[in-house]
């Protein structure tokens, strides 16, 4: 009989922030029973035209299915649960979150019009899945409800933490459960896998009671209408706007679907502080200015947020101009710098005054820095560290650090990773297809697939049409006939279609009546013509007519 194993299988966020998928196995090779931690995504940019979500492929645990016992999410972030719609009803198992979470996964579930076997369940709650006795433990996240996973095997214990801080005062939920990590440490905790988002930044992340106190501050002193934008996400920061708006005297609007999802579910759940109110957007304009505040969506210059609209001048009830604050209580993610920086300066044209978290204390990171991690690892005390949630540097570093605070072995994967944690482990034993999905509408594509490839050529080069009309002696019967879209070339293409016609000459007359030999002719003709005068090649679509009369 083979002997058990307890393996961990990363297949999205090791290697990227984002699109996390985790996967826990136990047994044998060919008898393993597996939980999956996580079904996230990630957004894309503007290397994937047309396409708005990237999520992990999960064609493995697809084949093993069947012994796939639950899907357990730590937290409503879309990184976390973003395409559970989308990849939970091929699963095909229950999927467990807590209420907060639980409540954001039913609006999508909803909008996606798929049915899929959501459990709620407690904050810190404990049960089985086939041979795996897990437990929620609470920690402290930019968003409510953030929890660990305690997996418990026969082989030994590991800590999932998921995204996580340590918040010392928090304002909404309980601080981290510090008592059932240390117990953890104390009856021998075998591995801890951990969020490494941070660790390249010293010190601690700070609290956010103290970016409170600083918004209250700042929005008093602001003469004009002020919008804040934020992650709608991040329930705190949002209840800690509305709570500086209140204190300045400050009727609060909210702008934006997922502005508005999130603090539904937050009411829904009990999470909303009493006493909160708001304005809808049409009765905001006739406000005082001085009396108006406006919590937007759009902090990472997403085209289509609230913020964005308002730049534009396009927003449907909402004008702002001079004397007027917009206030960015975020960070910059890395990659939406020039959408942001466009954003702000379409906002300082029209008069307004930025504020942001260089200027202000206006935003934490809802991630361990270097102390929280020291921290968290002396709670813990685990004896092999295995980074994720991170680029490659995050992971390496995280690692070293690892051994530095006193783990006995550390191992830095990347997706696809198939490592043996228990016995003798962390070892690396298989590596398994790790690929990216791409949401294309309501149709899932890998990424190499064929339209996805040629919407970036599309995109690099642009597209050229050319029509070829052959006679029954393989002679062209007319000109070739030309169109193109995004390709730099003189109005009347007369180059393009000389060199075609002059290639097309050189072909031998028994070629000339295999339509993939004169497809071919064409294409190098074309691409010979543009390396030389352009230095791009379009994409190339050759249509071949044949009178057989």
């Amino acid at each position: 009989m083979a002997q058990k194993e307890l393996v961990f299988l990363p297949l999205g966020g090791s290697g990227e922030i984002g699109m996390n998928m985790n996967l826990y196995g136990f047994g044998g090779p060919a008898n393993r029973q597996w939980i999956m931690i996580d079904c996230g995504v990630m957004f894309a940019n503007q290397s994937s035209p047309g396409i708005d979500l990237i999520c992990p492929d999960p064609s493995f645990i697809m084949e093993e299915r069947e012994a796939l016992h639950g899907l357990l999410l730590t937290h409503g972030h879309e990184d976390h649960i973003g395409a559970v719609a989308i990849l939970a009803p091929q699963l095909r198992c229950p999927v467990y979150a807590t209420p907060f979470t639980a409540a954001l996964v039913n609006r999508k579930a909803a909008e996606a019009r798929v049915n899929i076997d959501l459990r709620v369940i407690d904050m810190n709650s404990r049960f089985d899945l086939g041979p795996f006795d897990v437990e929620y433990v609470t920690l402290t996240h930019s968003i409510p409800e953030p929890s660990g996973v305690i997996i418990r095997t026969e082989l030994g214990t590991v800590l999932h933490t998921g995204d996580w801080k340590l918040d010392k005062n928090p304002t909404l939920g309980p601080r981290a459960d510090k008592k059932s990590i240390e117990k953890l440490g104390d009856d021998g905790l075998l591995a801890i896998v951990c969020d490494s988002t941070n660790v390249l930044s010293a010190g601690e992340s700070g609290s956010e009671s103290d970016v409170r106190t600083s918004l209250t501050k700042l929005i008093m002193e602001q003469p004009g209408r002020v919008a804040v934008t934020t992650f709608a996400s991040n329930l705190s920061r949002v209840v800690s706007i509305c709570e500086a708006a209140l204190a300045a005297d400050r009727s609060v609007c909210l702008l934006g679907r997922s502005m508005l999802r999130i603090v539904e579910a937050a009411r829904e759940t009990g999470l909303l502080p009493e006493g909160l109110t708001f304005v809808e957007p049409r009765d905001a304009g006739h406000l005082p200015r001085r009396n108006t505040l406006y919590l937007c969506t759009g902090s990472q210059g997403e085209p289509r947020a609230a913020l964005a609209r308002i730049a534009r001048g396009d927003h449907r009830d909402l004008l702002l101009g001079d004397g007027d604050t917009v206030i960015f209580s975020s960070k910059i993610i890395p990659g939406n710098e020039r959408e942001i920086y466009d954003l702000q300066n379409r906002l300082v044209d029209l008069g307004i005054k930025i504020i942001t978290e260089k200027d202000e204390f206006i935003h934490v990171s809802g991630h361990p820095c270097r102390d929280e991690l020291k921290e968290m690892y002396t709670w813990a005390r685990p004896h092999i560290s295995i980074p994720v949630h991170g680029e490659a540097r995050h992971l390496e570093e995280h690692a070293e650090l690892a051994y530095e605070l006193g783990c006995a072995e550390a191992f830095a994967p990347r997706n696809g990773d198939l490592i043996r944690v228990a016995p003798g482990g962390p070892e690396l034993i298989d590596e398994v297809p790790a690929g990216r999905l791409f949401l294309d509408g309501d149709i899932l594509v890998a990424d190499g697939a064929a339209p996805i490839r040629e919407r970036r050529k599309l995109a690099e080069a642009g597209f050229m049409a050319i029509s070829l009309v052959l006679n029954n002696k393989n002679e062209l019967v007319d000109d070739v006939l030309i169109d193109f879209m995004g390709v730099v070339v003189d109005e009347d293409a007369e180059g393009v279609a000389d060199a075609i016609e002059d290639a097309f000459d050189e072909l031998p007359t028994k070629k000339r009546n295999d339509d993939e030999a004169v497809e071919l002719c064409v294409k190098r003709a074309v691409r010979v013509f543009f390396d030389r005068e352009w230095g791009k090649r379009p994409l190339i679509h050759t249509l071949i007519h044949r009178i057989r009369k």
